[in-house]
């Protein structure tokens, strides 16, 4: 037998490095469960409605079952690549959630009183919706320029008109309503709704690849423009800004992009009409 004669610096290192091990274990599990809450969900950055007319991006979780990646479309070719990598819904129940709330009157005269809903199963909030629609209508550049219309966002009660924002199949079902083929692609205004396709909501078109949250004030200039009885107009001349009634959508013919149906000095923004 061979006596051992006790090492204290011995046992300090023994105990020095079981603590190393158990440190390593303990930082591996957390990094482990770090990565699987990670996975556990896919966030999906859309533009939002603050700042020049919205606000700042903010993240949308967005559940991955029962969704499709939108397939970007010809004029979509070279849009910025995180909206057109947001998983899209194509279809929804059909029915809407009422945006809470509501706005003073803007513009002169009897308000035309609005509701703004956004289709269930659609991640983005009403209230977000609601507050660029009334920016949109609010903006001097807009219909209250005309001096005759005016506007109220309300929640309850009686309206004039309801915007609308549904997946491509939901406004497809309502515009046919009117006789009009959206074709799972554009936006329409038809019996008293003003129905904005979520595609063109949050990937906008070519031409407004950098300024997709002024393109949605497009939209809604473009279809309350139709609720108030003004029609397709084309471009004007060459250089000049595209009028807010033009189906920019189609194509520019030689004007800039513009989003607004006059200008600042309160002077409409129109071309020749077009049927």
């Amino acid at each position: 037998m061979t006596a051992h004669k006790p090492n204290p610096a011995g046992r300090r290192r023994r105990k020095h490095a079981e603590r190393g091990v158990k440190s390593q274990l303990t930082g591996g599990l957390a990094a482990l469960a770090a990565l699987a809450a990670v996975g556990g969900a896919v966030v999906a950055w859309l533009p939002s409605d603050a700042g020049r007319t919205s606000s700042a991006p903010r993240p949308v979780e967005t559940p991955e079952p029962q969704r499709t990646t939108a397939a970007p479309e010809p004029e979509e070719s070279s849009a910025p690549p995180s909206p057109s990598t947001t998983p899209l819904p194509q279809s929804g129940p059909g029915t809407f959630v009422t945006a809470p709330g509501g706005s003073g009157r803007v513009g002169k005269g009897t308000p035309l009183r609005y509701r703004v809903e956004v289709e269930n199963g659609i991640t983005i909030s009403p209230a977000d919706v609601a507050a660029q629609v009334e920016r949109t209508l609010a903006d001097p550049r807009g219909w209250t320029a005309d001096g005759r219309s005016a506007f109220q966002r309300v929640s309850s009660g009686p309206t004039d008109f309801v915007v609308r924002l549904a997946t491509p199949a939901t406004v497809d079902s309502i515009c046919a309503e009117g006789g009009l083929n959206t074709g799972g692609k554009v936006n329409c205004s038809v019996n008293r709704k003003v129905m904005v396709n979520l595609r063109r909501w949050v990937l906008a078109t070519e031409f407004y690849r950098e300024d997709v949250v002024g393109y949605r004030s497009l939209i809604i200039n473009h279809e309350v423009g139709h609720f108030l009885g003004h029609g397709h107009v084309t471009c004007p001349g060459k250089g000049r800004p595209a009028p807010a009634m033009m189906q920019q959508i189609k194509g520019l013919l030689g004007c800039v992009p513009n989003v607004w149906p006059y200008d600042s000095d309160g002077r409409p923004l129109t071309g020749p009409s077009v049927p």
